[in-house]
This record gives structure tokens, sequence and C-alpha cells, in this order.
């Protein structure tokens, strides 16, 4: 009987009296696969489009059973990373940590993770260093932020739709500038919109409400003070994003 695989890692499950002289090659690709799952470090060259993770049966090099992935490159477009929901041996269960080192701060690009089968990727806030976890069945869910970067925005790139995480810097010294928060947002979600330069009083930032509340209101929130620095956090439907902080 041949060769069977596990769930998650796909580990390879020699059958008793199979392999006759392989047994030492298959075990140290498991014992290598253990050890990148628990500790294993990869880069992941992202620029447009979409990328499906690698958990191949019986490889040690599968890209998506490094414990920790660090996203590089230049975006020209949009991208998705996908976790792929299962492998030969079932359901596909894993908890790792993603890091944003994309170059993407002259753009309005967005980086995207999802398993596969989810109707709706979870974006990733620039620079962002994520704890994930995919289960094969349910939707893949941060389950910490272990860091947040922060985003420089001008008129370069207005307007700039938000994600939740996001810490951004606003640059308003030639022009206003709009923000748009996200189109949906969950209980808990926060996004930081700083006046970077002391310009908010010439030239505003408007912070665009996206079909949600803005302190109880469907409409848009104008930053206007020179040197504003607010925390806007998502509480309910009734009053949508809500001042944490503000500052001057």
């Amino acid at each position: 009987m041949a060769s069977t695989y596990s769930s998650d890692l796909s580990l390879e499950l020699i059958t008793t009296g199979e392999k006759a002289g392989l047994w030492g090659t298959i075990t140290n690709t498991n014992l290598q696969l253990l050890q990148t799952a628990s500790s294993g470090y990869t880069t992941l060259t992202l620029s447009t489009g979409n990328v499906t993770l690698s958990l191949a049966d019986g490889s040690a090099s599968a890209n998506g059973k490094n414990f920790y992935i660090k996203f590089i490159g230049t975006l020209i477009g949009n991208c998705t990373v996908t976790m792929p929901a299962s492998t030969a041996g079932g359901n596909a269960n894993r908890v790792f940590i993603i890091e944003d080192a994309t170059s993407r701060t002259t753009s309005n690009y967005t980086v995207s993770v999802l398993t596969t089968g989810q109707a709706t990727a979870t974006p990733i806030s620039v620079g962002s260093t994520l704890l994930l976890v995919s289960d094969g069945a349910n939707t893949l869910t941060s389950i910490g932020m272990m860091n947040k970067g922060y985003n420089s925005i001008s008129d370069a790139n207005t307007p700039y739709t938000a994600v939740s995480g996001d810490q951004l810097i606003v640059d308003t010294r030639t022009n206003p500038v709009t923000v748009n928060l996200p189109v949906s947002a969950s209980v808990g979600d926060e996004i930081v919109i700083i006046d970077g330069y002391n310009f908010f009083g010439s030239n505003n930032c408007v912070v665009g409400n996206n079909g949600l509340n803005i302190l109880g209101v469907a409409s848009s929130l104008t930053l206007s003070t020179n040197r504003q620095a607010i925390t806007l956090v998502y509480v309910n439907a009734t009053q949508g994003w809500t001042y944490k902080t503000n500052t001057v």
C-alpha cells in the first residue's frame, strides 16, 4: 500500500512494509517540515494578482508550511495571498505569522489574505505584522496584530481607502486629501489619522464615511485643525466610527 499524507503539513505517512531503503530520506523530510512549521521563515515577492501558497504533499520547500512569511516586492496592482483549505490528508489547520514589507506607500494598491473558498479577503494594513489562523473550513482570521506600520498619504494617492489597523500620516501641504473609511467594519476596528505637516488648517483632510456612520451621523468628517491626530474606533451600527482619541 502506498504512503498516505497527514492533514495540515502533508507529512508523508509510510505504510508498514513499504518504502524499503527510503525511510531515512522520508523521515528527514518530515522532520524538516516540522521545523518549518514551528520556526520556518520565508519571503514571498508580490507584484499584482493572486498568489496561492503551497502545502504540497511531502515537500519541505512548500512555502505555505512556514511559520513566518514576509511579503516583499513593489506592488503594481492589488494582490491577494491564499492559504489552501486542505491537503491530501484533509482540512489544513494553519497558524502562522505574516509581515507586510511590500512597497506601496505611493500607491493605493492593497494586499489581502484569505483561505481557499472564502468569499471576502481580509485586507492587510501597510507595514503590519499579523498572527493568523486558518482551519480549512472557516474564513482566515487574525488572532492578533503584532505590529502596526505607518503609511504616508498625500494628494498623490488621494482618495485613499483605509483598512483596519492603518496608521496614516497625512500630507496636505499642497492639496486637501480624502481618506475613505472601509466599506464594512467590525466592532473594535481602529484607524489612526495624523496631520504629518501641520497643514490641516489650510488644506483639510476629509474622512469619507463610505456608507457607515461617523459619530452617529451618516456623513463625512472634516479634519481642519493643524497638528490634529485622531484614532477612530468602530463601536456599533448606530454610532459607527467614533473617537478613541482626538488630540491637537
